[in-house]
């Protein structure tokens, strides 16, 4: 008797075995603690014997919730200097295509690191340096995701993964150059530079010498086979005429010095994080970055701290081999070591030093690195009694100044290091700077303002997810969000826009100005959760002044200049006196209602503003739209009511260069200019508009 239904059933076998969570089908790739789990088999099982060749390999993920994720014709090879050379190896992966390998928030890229931290028995001194500078806040910071790794077959230890130092989004985010490079290419920035203690650089290729202290400089992007010797030739230069002006009679000079391209914040806060790590190859290798059209220095990412915090047994430091009680100006290794010691004949240097550290102690940096070590070492725990039964605890493989028989042991050295080393640099710091006041914080960046706000009108605020708008709580000086009442004259806000491209957003009714009173200092992402408020208008204040970072279709994130917070609706509530936040300026501000607004005329200051006809059509019953023609390359506006289209268009490059403006009742042909991406921007009835349009 035929079974007419064992197909069916056989069908359906085989969907749930597809349907199975993949770890359940791949039982030999499984977690031996609490952390993820990486392995990762090469082509034949061959070994990795080179820092240049990558071997093909598998890697299995498996991750907190024992989900495994494949990746075939993943490339690995070794990586480091000195640690290269030790049993416990690190690596460099490269994928096959771009992965967002730690999620959200990290970068998407082909190129990660797998750090051993071979010479730091505590296993988290590169870790808790990443979280120092962003706490300090640094704009880059590399990741510590730990793992246990699984190398053809074989248990290797606890590792990190983390980012290569290069330019992409979430690491190094700056303007990557054009490749190949034009006439009309911009080559100001981006660039990646490394003094490189190494000196492992091609001199002319990839890197330079500077001619007065002859600091080697390696050029890490662009990258060898893309540089121009345009682009050589360029940063050189620019990075030469910084030394002559550090080195030059007038250096102290706020103008005719080397102050103008520095990056002061930066910088003070790389140096700072260099000195409280007592990390004595921080001199060695330095990253720094140049931006686009920007003409400062910026000063890191902090990389490879594994032998600071009094974890180097070198001895021709003073003739000791503790660094507690030693600046790294005087005591650390490298030739960008005697850039510093310039620096620090600058009263103004030493001032901004003094007064940056106090700043940071105040808001606790202690504490924080403290219950961050306290965190770390909860997560490691269990991977930690794995690693050491793999390696030895109490056996020298670098540079460790001591040893000890428990892995608690040198949590608590590395704890006890940074509790004394805080005072210390406290008291140094102080003795070091001039009796001058705190030095004059830098002037908010140059921006180009999206929103065209016209002086004599009043806008109301709206958010996107809620429909409320900003106004001031009753009794109070704070901001929240209410129900829209178009006679609330707290609900209208002047939009005044500086040379500096900030906005300085001041209430009607009121005469205040928007304000975001964090205290302290913050990052982007730390800090955050203070509300909103209004205070008495100062154009001067950072605090008061905004950035409207353009999401597109009209809708708006509000960024303070102080801050570098987004203006937050809390939990997105519609409810009248909903708090309006400072909160976390990051990736989702393009997809987050809560913090993205729209800004919509409200009144205006004159019975009939100026420059304005108070019979004009408005926008909304004016049906028109920009057209462009491939054919023709031609770019014009269409509508049956073009003679009321009363605005010009401006045309940008993808470099943000204005090539040509037009009027909305006549055209433009891009036929001349090279194929690319174009920007078209318009405001018409006090609305901003852009198009980009591709050639």
């Amino acid at each position: 008797m035929k079974h007419y239904y064992t197909p069916y059933i056989l069908s359906i076998a085989l969907f749930l075995l597809l349907a199975l969570p993949l770890q359940a089908q791949d039982a030999e790739h499984v977690r031996v603690s609490n952390l993820p789990h990486v392995y990762i088999t090469t082509f034949t099982g061959r070994a990795i014997t080179s820092k240049d060749t990558y071997v093909y390999a598998t890697m299995w993920y498996v991750d907190e919730q024992d989900q495994v994720t494949q990746y075939d014709s993943l490339e690995i090879r070794g990586r480091g200097n000195s640690t290269w050379s030790l049993a416990k190896k690190p690596y460099r992966l490269k994928f096959h295509q771009k992965e967002k390998l730690l999620g959200t928030g990290y970068a998407k890229t082909k190129k990660w690191t797998m750090l051993a931290n071979h010479g730091d028995k505590a296993l988290i001194r590169n870790a808790v340096t990443s979280l120092m500078g962003e706490r300090a806040g640094l704009k880059f910071n590399p990741a510590a995701k730990f793992v246990d790794f699984t190398l053809n077959g074989k248990y290797v230890g606890n590792y990190q993964i983390s980012d290569a130092v290069d330019v992409r989004p979430h690491r190094v985010n700056i303007t990557e150059q054009d490749l190949p490079l034009t006439d009309a290419s911009n080559i100001t920035g981006g660039y990646l530079l490394e003094a490189d203690g190494f000196k492992d650089f091609q001199w002319g290729v990839d890197g330079f010498y500077t001619w007065n202290k002859w600091v080697p400089i390696r050029i890490h992007y662009p990258d060898d086979e893309d540089i121009d010797s345009r682009q050589q030739n360029y940063i050189q230069q620019y990075v030469q005429h910084f030394e002559d002006l550090l080195y030059s009679d007038q250096f102290a000079d706020s103008e005719a010095g080397y102050r103008p391209l520095v990056d002061s914040l930066s910088l003070a806060y790389w140096y700072i994080c260099t000195e409280l790590s007592g990390n004595i190859d921080g001199f060695f290798s330095t990253y720094f970055y140049k931006e686009q059209d920007d003409p400062r220095l910026y000063w890191g990412p902090l990389w490879d701290y594994d032998i600071a915090y009094n974890n180097d047994n070198r001895t021709d430091r003073g003739g000791t081999s503790n660094t507690l009680r030693q600046l790294m100006k005087d005591y650390g290794y490298g030739d960008l070591k005697q850039w510093m010691q310039r620096m620090w004949q600058d009263p103004w240097f030493a001032s901004l030093i003094h007064h940056r550290f106090d700043q940071l102690v105040a808001d606790g940096i202690e504490d924080y690195l403290n219950q961050q070590i306290d965190s770390l070492t909860d997560l490691l725990s269990q991977s930690v009694d794995l690693n050491y039964k793999r390696w030895s605890i109490n056996t020298r493989t670098l540079r460790e100044r001591v040893l000890y028989s428990t892995y608690d042991q040198y949590i608590k050295d590395l704890r006890d290091y940074i509790n004394q080393r805080i005072p210390f640099l406290q008291q140094r710091f102080a003795a070091l700077a001039p009796d001058d006041p705190t030095p004059t914080p830098p002037e908010p960046q140059p921006i180009e303002a999206p929103f065209d706000a016209h002086p004599n009108y009043y806008y109301s605020i709206h958010n996107v997810g809620a429909g409320t708008v900003i106004d001031i709580a009753t009794n109070s000086d704070q901001a929240v969000g209410n129900a829209r009442n178009a006679s609330s004259e707290s609900q209208q806000w002047q939009l005044l826009c500086l040379s500096s491209g900030y906005y300085h957003i001041v209430n009607r009714a009121t005469g205040q100005a928007l304000t975001d009173p964090t205290p302290g200092e913050s990052t982007a992402t730390t800090a955050t959760g203070t509300q909103l408020a209004v205070a008495q208008a100062d154009s001067t204040d950072s605090r008061q002044l905004w950035q409207l970072v353009d999401q597109g279709s009209d809708r708006y994130n509000l960024t303070n200049a102080h801050t570098d917070h987004t203006a937050n609706l809390s939990g997105g509530s519609s409810q009248n006196g909903t708090a309006i936040l400072s909160y976390t300026n990051d990736e989702r501000n393009a997809s987050s209602n809560n913090r993205m607004w729209q800004i919509v005329y409200a009144d205006s200051i004159h019975s009939t503003p100026v420059g304005i006809d108070a019979h004009t059509v408005a926008e909304a019953d004016i049906d028109y739209a920009l057209a462009y023609d491939p054919a023709s390359c031609r770019l014009h506006f269409g509508s049956d009511q073009l003679s009321q289209l009363t605005f010009s268009a401006t045309v940008y490059d993808q470099q943000g260069r204005r090539l040509a403006t037009f009027a909305a009742t006549s055209d433009f042909s891009l036929a001349s200019y090279p194929r690319g991406l174009y920007i078209v921007s318009w405001t018409f009835a006090g609305r901003k508009h852009s198009v980009k349009v591709v050639r």
